[in-house]
Parts: C-alpha cells; sequence; structure tokens
C-alpha cells in the first residue's frame, strides 16, 4: 500500500510525515512521533483516553485518520505544558488528586483546557457535559470536577486565559 505525504502541525512544529493510509491520528502520534501521552483505551472512540485537539476542537484521535490531519494544527497532552512546567490546568489536577491511576488523566488535561479556552468560567453542570466523553474506572469523577473548578478559579485570578 503506498503510503500518502502529510504535512501537519503538531504542538506548534510543522511535520512532514509518510503515512499509511489506514493509520488512525493516535497510531501517527504514539509510533512515528513518539508522543505516547495520547493514550489508546477503546480505539472505538468511547473513553476519550486518546483526546487531541484538532483545529481548536476536542477530537478522539483513534477515530480520525491520519491523512485527515493534512494542513491542520493538533494539539496533545505534550503540547499543553510549559516545558518542564506543568500548566494551570496539570497542576489544579495535581493539587485536588483528580487522577488514580492516571492513564484517563491525558485526555482529560486536554479536554479540560479545550473546555476551559472556550468557556472560562463552567459551571459544574457544564464541566460534566464538556468531559462527557472522557472515562475514569477507578474516581467518581469528583475530584476530576474540582480540579477543573479550580483550574477556572485560578485562570481567573491570574487574569489569564488558556
Amino acid at each position: 500500500m503506498a503510503k500518502i505525504q502529510i504535512t501537519t502541525t503538531v504542538n506548534g512544529d510543522e511535520r512532514e510525515l509518510l503515512v499509511e493510509p489506514g493509520w488512525t491520528l493516535l497510531r501517527m502520534l504514539r509510533d512515528e512521533l513518539l508522543l505516547t501521552g495520547t493514550k489508546e483505551g477503546c480505539s472505538n472512540g468511547n473513553c476519550g483516553a486518546c483526546t487531541v485537539i484538532l483545529d481548536g476542537r476536542t477530537a478522539d484521535s483513534c477515530l480520525v485518520l491520519a491523512a485527515e490531519a493534512d494542513g491542520r494544527e493538533v494539539t496533545t497532552v505534550e503540547g499543553i505544558a510549559f516545558g518542564a512546567e506543568l500548566n494551570v490546568v496539570q497542576d489544579a489536577f495535581m493539587q485536588d488528586a483528580s487522577m488514580q491511576c492516571g492513564f484517563c488523566t491525558p485526555g482529560f488535561i486536554v479536554s479540560t483546557t479545550a473546555l476551559l479556552r472556550g468557556n472560562p468560567a463552567p459551571a459544574e453542570d457544564e464541566i460534566r457535559l464538556g468531559l462527557a466523553g472522557n472515562l475514569c474506572r477507578c474516581t467518581g469523577y469528583d475530584k476530576i470536577v474540582k480540579g477543573v473548578q479550580d483550574a477556572a478559579a485560578s485562570l481567573e485570578k491570574q487574569g489569564a486565559r488558556l
């Protein structure tokens, strides 16, 4: 099968890649670009572990073909931090113990970032709706919601946006 050449921007860096027609964006990120923060959970778009931001909107990277990223901008969990410094969402999740095993955490961090970019002061029901595509099998979500609320409060206090 002939590979397809694509050019995509991943975490701010333009990348030229050769991808197989059937590769998912998830496979490209993990296997070709070695961005392993994006996790493979269900492989059918139900768990949110592979959530990325694609052209400003969240997407399950297991459902997007790598070729569809041609000419588009992708942000993974690795692109959300500031080098070794955590961003406000990551810090709030750590402070509030919003994760247990951590497998789902990258997807929640990416979804929370997208949520707060679009709505910097969400109500609890808006948070729960915004994170509805992300599943956690270890916790009851209350600490995750608290982490989102605290991240929003920190951003407001700083007068900052993500």
